[in-house]
């Protein structure tokens, strides 16, 4: 880590020289006494590369990892090809910020752009920023860029992630705006209910594709109908599915957004995680963050620069559309070199197993007695059952053998999930421990 290394003492003796000053002391002389440490902070001394190994894999041994997960509902377990790892652990890219000094991060640079260039193709949009934290905050980022004077209602999908649900809502009440969301009829959008619902003031309305219930919705018809009341049509997209699907330049979106996640970074235990963000060119401009661009150097070179940054925050705080100045830009480079090395045959790939291997699961489940599908419409990689008995139990089951189930619904529904990293005989011994449980 040479490039992240501070001063050296002979280069701090320097800047204090050139400011007039003795010491580090001497420097902060403008500080208030009570402020100041005079015998340093009171933590515990240091340990030695071997006490600290042992503490941090003891407290990883708290943690239980599961060989077998059909548990999805916004975070994924996939493959991740070695390379992906590899690249991001070079100190040239291990670092989650943007450059500011942009003309001697050219790497990190085309890294970003690389990633704005793959999430457009996935998306079918014209332009991507460099990433924001998650893919609910990009859900909410995308909703305020809808808002101006005279549209200032925002419609919501009741069939989306509950979590992008409340960070939207969050973001809305803090911004003192308005929120509603779109009833839901058989595990989708509710078309009818939405009709009914757009008027003049409605600045956008969000859905997912699919959606929180592994359901495909009716994304072109619901872009028509928002657009014919003037709103802009935001999708919130699962870029494995992406592969096969249409595009929501397709569908007639305006914004795109989603959870990197399943692009080659692993679970973790809940993060951190990528949101991404792709838009229309008209809408550009209005997208938080940054975004990366190509050009030429003085002497005619292949360059990049940071061709917009939105940093209203600096400049018009109070009246800024947002206050994203960051971007997850390890993650995003995740996400790039394992979009490289899949490529489009190989997203395809994964995508067509997730949906081959869900439909295999839904359909072996909802022969055991009282897990019959909840839904009947087309699915992706996830499904809900019905659960006639305790939930909670079943679960338990499932945990004794090394299986991480799906997760249990507030309603007493569980949403399953299946990837290309299920295979058949772990499907199968799902379900046979299932109908155990039904028999008991």
């Amino acid at each position: 880590m040479g490039h992240f290394l501070p001063s050296t003492l002979e280069q701090r003796d320097e800047m204090l020289k050139s400011l007039g000053l003795s010491s580090m002391e001497e420097l902060y002389r403008g500080t208030p006494e009570a402020l100041i440490l005079k015998d340093g902070p009171n933590i515990p001394s240091g340990k030695s590369e071997l006490e600290v190994l042992r503490s941090l894999s003891a407290l990883a041994g708290k943690n239980k990892v599961f060989p077998s997960i059909f548990r999805g509902a916004g975070a994924y377990r996939h493959y991740i090809p070695a390379v992906v790892s590899a690249v991001i652990s070079k100190e040239t890219f291990l670092t989650a910020y943007t450059p500011y000094q942009p003309e001697i991060s050219q790497g990190i640079l085309q890294s970003i752009y690389e990633f704005q260039t793959m999430i457009c193709e996935l998306t079918g949009m014209d332009t991507a920023n460099a990433s924001v934290y998650d893919g609910a905050s990009a859900a909410a980022e995308a909703v305020a860029m809808c808002r101006d004077r005279k549209r200032s209602r925002a419609l919501v999908s009741g069939a989306a992630n509950p979590q992008v649900m409340e960070t939207v809502r969050t973001y809305c009440w803090a911004s003192g705006h308005e929120m509603e969301l779109i009833p839901v009829k058989n595990g989708v959008t509710d078309i009818d209910a939405l009709g009914a619902m757009l008027t003049s003031d409605t600045a956008c309305v969000y859905l997912e594709q699919p959606n929180y219930f592994g359901q495909l919705e009716e994304a072109t018809q619901i872009g028509e109908l928002t657009h014919e009341h003037g709103a802009k049509f935001i999708m919130g997209v699962n870029p494995i599915a992406a592969a096969i699907l249409k595009t929501p330049a397709q569908c007639g979106a305006d914004i795109a957004v989603g959870e990197g996640q399943p692009l080659g970074i692993p679970l973790s235990f809940g993060g951190p995680y990528l949101g991404f963000m792709a838009a229309t060119e008209a809408l550009m401009r209005k997208l938080p963050g940054r975004i990366a661009g190509e050009t030429t150097d003085a002497k005619g070179n292949r360059a990049f620069v940071l061709t917009l940054q939105a940093r209203e925050q600096h400049i018009r705080r109070e009246k800024a559309s947002s206050n994203i100045c960051s971007n997850q830009a390890l993650c995003a480079t995740s996400a790039a070199v394992y979009i490289a090395a899949m490529g489009p045959d190989g997203l395809r790939e994964v995508a067509e197993q997730c949906y081959h291997k869900a439909h295999y699961l839904a359909q072996q489940i909802s022969k055991v007695p009282g897990f019959a599908l909840r839904h009947h419409g087309v699915f992706f990689h996830e499904f809900v059952t019905e659960c006639s008995f305790d939930v909670h139990t079943v679960m338990e089951r499932l945990e004794s053998q090394g299986i991480l189930g799906g997760l249990p619904l507030k309603d007493g529904g569980i949403l399953w999930c299946a990837t290309e990293m299920n295979t058949k005989e772990e499907m199968d011994a799902l379900v046979s421990l299932l109908q155990e449980v039904s028999a008991e």
